[in-house]
């Protein structure tokens, strides 16, 4: 272990924060937790975590349930697309592997809606595997921590960034290491306003040193939003009210992707 993953873990584990997913037993919720925290804070979470649990205890639970009832229960996290994957998903883990989730990467690589950082997630938090993650929050303390110049959302800053979250992995304490690297982007090393002085890391820190903390991560500019004109209609006949539901995909869609965390 490095003198970075050293001070990292021994922060975390005065100051890590308590989570119903943290420490579960089960890899499923772990699993639920890290696509609900996709584009969601950890505070709105909590609740539709715990509900989720109660009403989909099992992946053979989920796998089971009418994709209505899945739908409702996550009404209000918005980015619908992500509830139709965990379903899609929970059923091909019910189906191939028996409800339980894969310990084999490439299986759980191919499940509907798990990508790269999910993979690192699961592996590293539910089995204990030595797999480095990278999500909005770790691309920012990385970034700050060595001083990245390069456009942390390009290819070749998403390359330089995974490969110093691997570089600096604690062998045997990946979970750990992964879940403290969230808490101190989460709480200590903002977006904005960072934090720097109680920060565990700061006599490591690059950009603190250089005075570019606030520079850090380098983003590409954001293409500009576009404005759209729609019609709607309110149809009433004798007392009733025809109702379109929205299309899964499209613009209009329930639909979404990214990851973040707060």
């Amino acid at each position: 272990m490095n003198r970075l993953s050293s001070q990292l873990l021994a922060w975390y584990h005065t100051q890590k924060r308590i989570l119903p997913w943290r420490d579960h037993p089960d890899p499923y919720a772990v699993w639920v937790s890290e696509i609900m925290l996709q584009q969601t804070r950890v505070d709105t979470v909590i609740p539709y975590f715990e509900k989720w649990m109660q009403l989909f205890p099992t992946v053979k639970a989920l796998a089971s349930a009418h994709e209505q009832d899945v739908l409702n229960a996550w009404e209000g996290l918005g980015y619908y697309s992500r509830a139709r994957n965990l379903h899609k998903a929970a059923k091909v883990v019910a189906e191939k592997f028996n409800g339980e989730l894969p310990r084999d990467l490439e299986d759980l690589r191919s499940l509907p809606g798990i990508g790269r950082y999910t993979v690192g997630a699961i592996a590293s938090m539910a089995f204990g595997m030595d797999e480095a993650t990278l999500d909005g929050n770790l691309r920012r303390v990385f970034s700050r921590l060595f001083d990245v110049d390069e456009f942390a959302d390009s290819p070749l800053g998403e390359k330089i960034l995974w490969d110093l979250a691997a570089k600096n992995l604690p062998k045997g304490q990946a979970g750990d290491y992964n879940q403290a690297l969230m808490d101190l982007g989460a709480t200590i090393c903002l977006p904005k306003n960072p934090r720097c002085l109680l920060c565990p890391l700061m006599s490591l820190c690059k950009s603190r040193e250089n005075g570019t903390q606030e520079l850090r991560p380098v983003l590409k500019p954001k293409k500009a939003v576009p404005s759209y004109v729609h019609a709607a209609a309110v149809i009433v006949e004798r007392g009733r009210v025809l109702l379109s539901q929205r299309p899964a995909e499209g613009l209009l869609g329930a639909c979404g992707s990214s990851r973040t965390r707060e």
